[in-house]
């Protein structure tokens, strides 16, 4: 009988880790050796207190920048290998907090909007937000194949690409990410697995 249940565990064991490779993680819940990773992360806060609230593409705000400065710290203790960010100045500041040296890629702008009637509306269709999410992201994995690669961009454009990794409809997904937080897609050859969602661990505490 005990070699029976030993067997059994044994069995189980191999399971676990089958469906954790399958994943893309190893046995410590690190990325599968070759694996690289990918830290979607939503630009910090830009609309509160902005010296004009109708810019289009307004800077950082003080607590913008507290936030991003957290973000660096965590990043700085993750570790690293580049930095590729939306052109737009609210991405592109959060990114250069983290690192000096970013890549800019268009492709990863936040989603066409309209505000109509103090409401936001999404006039950009949702195929061809992710079709050049998905080559933005493809691109800096490529770039960076087994590491781990920061993708500073917007929160729309970031939640379009998750649930395109995760096969869902755009509304399906009840999430909004908040400013500076992260989310982790795992990526080996043509597969791609979801790790984490819109995580604020660095803003935990004292609130900036």
């Amino acid at each position: 009988m005990i070699g029976v249940e030993n067997r059994l565990g044994g069995d189980r064991s191999r399971a676990v880790r089958s469906l954790e490779a399958a994943f893309l993680l190893d046995g410590e819940g690190r990325r599968l050796k070759g694996a690289t990773e990918v830290w979607l992360v939503r630009h910090g806060a830009c609309y509160d207190g902005a010296a004009d609230p109708t810019l289009d593409d307004p800077p950082l705000s003080p607590r913008g920048r507290e936030q991003a400065r957290r973000l660096a710290a965590r990043l700085e203790r993750a570790g690293f290998d580049a930095v590729h960010s939306s052109p737009l100045r609210r991405a592109l500041e959060t990114a250069r907090i983290v690192a000096p040296e970013v890549r800019v890629d268009d492709r990863l702008v936040e989603v066409e909007i309209e505000v109509r009637d103090g409401h936001l509306a999404v006039v950009e269709p949702a195929d061809r937000v992710r079709e050049r999410m998905r080559a933005a992201v493809d691109a800096a994995i490529e770039a960076h194949p087994g590491g781990r690669v920061v993708v500073v961009a917007h929160a729309l454009a970031i939640l379009a690409y998750v649930t395109d990794v995760m096969r869902l409809d755009l509304g399906g997904l009840r999430l909004l990410p908040y400013y500076t937080s992260v989310s982790v897609v795992r990526a080996l050859g043509e597969r791609r697995m979801v790790g984490s969602l819109a995580d604020v661990a660095h803003l935990e505490g004292d609130p900036p």
